[in-house]
């Protein structure tokens, strides 16, 4: 078998040929119970183990819940034509597109929707796509870039004037391991700074917990403590193990505190939640 992973690209395609060491891919770091991805080493903070996945899948329904059942506020049309997906997939939302999702680890499922493909790259590495897109989406990246206004340069690049570049993040972020903490308030001026025109902000408000009276909110905030059991860990262990000198046993003292406050229907924690989207003008008049 061969030691690289080789992205498709053919004439029609027009995907880039990506040459990835397979070993070092596939080589997880296994430290404090966890697993986390090998490839780009420290790249990436979090786990990317079963359990990590299992709680995505609930803060995927969370934000779904939050954003009204709608995975993105962008107008795109029906059929958006090529999308590039920095880590959650939507191509079974819009079968018509041409869909590419890239991450550092290769945990996608086995069955994907046909019109969709995954490739194993550092999304804050120079680009090499042959064509343009008509969406560039992310989300909950926080934590997992260190320099937004070079990933907005890149997007605004790769984006077919008109089209439109997205994304979406929880306040969050680690300095000592050279995240930007809270990206979310800037994300508006970083996109402006690309180029981007007419570009919106919108920001929600995410309570932990079942504290709410309104439905609404005490929706997402049930789905939120779910995730947050497992997600106080998994933001935790490898930043203040690898960074702050922290044993595992200090951290899951933390963890289980944590999860106490979040439990306590006298805690009203709330997480601000920002969607961030803009627009490629036809031409710099434009904007």
């Amino acid at each position: 078998m061969s030691r690289f992973i080789q992205a498709d690209s053919d004439d029609n395609d027009q995907l880039p040929v990506i040459e990835v060491d397979l070993e070092s891919a596939l080589k997880y770091r296994y430290e404090n119970g966890r697993r986390y991805h090998g490839y780009r080493d420290s790249q990436y903070l979090g786990p990317n183990d079963e359990q990590e996945s299992d709680r995505l899948d609930m803060l995927h329904e969370m934000l779904l819940g939050m954003m009204n059942r709608k995975l993105f506020l962008a107008p795109v049309e029906c059929s958006p034509g090529r999308v590039l997906d920095l880590g959650a997939g939507t191509a079974d939302s819009h079968p018509s597109a041409e869909v590419i999702g890239m991450d550092l680890s290769p945990i996608q499922p086995q069955f994907v929707p046909p019109n969709a493909r995954f490739l194993v790259d550092d999304f804050e590495d120079d680009w090499i796509y042959e064509d343009q897109f008509d969406f560039i989406h992310g989300r909950y990246l926080a934590g997992a870039v260190k320099d937004w206004r070079r990933l907005m340069t890149q997007a605004y690049k790769y984006t077919k004037p008109r089209g439109w570049k997205y994304y979406s993040v929880v306040c969050g972020g680690f300095t000592k391991a050279g995240f930007t903490i809270s990206p979310g308030p800037h994300l508006g001026e970083r996109l402006q700074e690309a180029g981007f025109a007419e570009i919106h902000v919108e920001k929600y408000r995410a309570p932990v917990g079942g504290w709410p009276k309104d439905t609404y909110y005490k929706t997402i905030g049930v789905w939120n403590l779910l995730q947050a059991e497992t997600g106080f860990e998994a933001g935790a262990m490898a930043v203040l193990t690898r960074f702050e000198g922290w044993s595992k046993e200090e951290v899951n003292v933390l963890v289980s505190g944590a999860r106490k406050d979040a439990r306590d229907p006298k805690v009203h924690t709330l997480a601000d939640f920002y969607v961030v989207y803009g627009r490629k003008p036809k031409s710099p008049t434009e904007a």
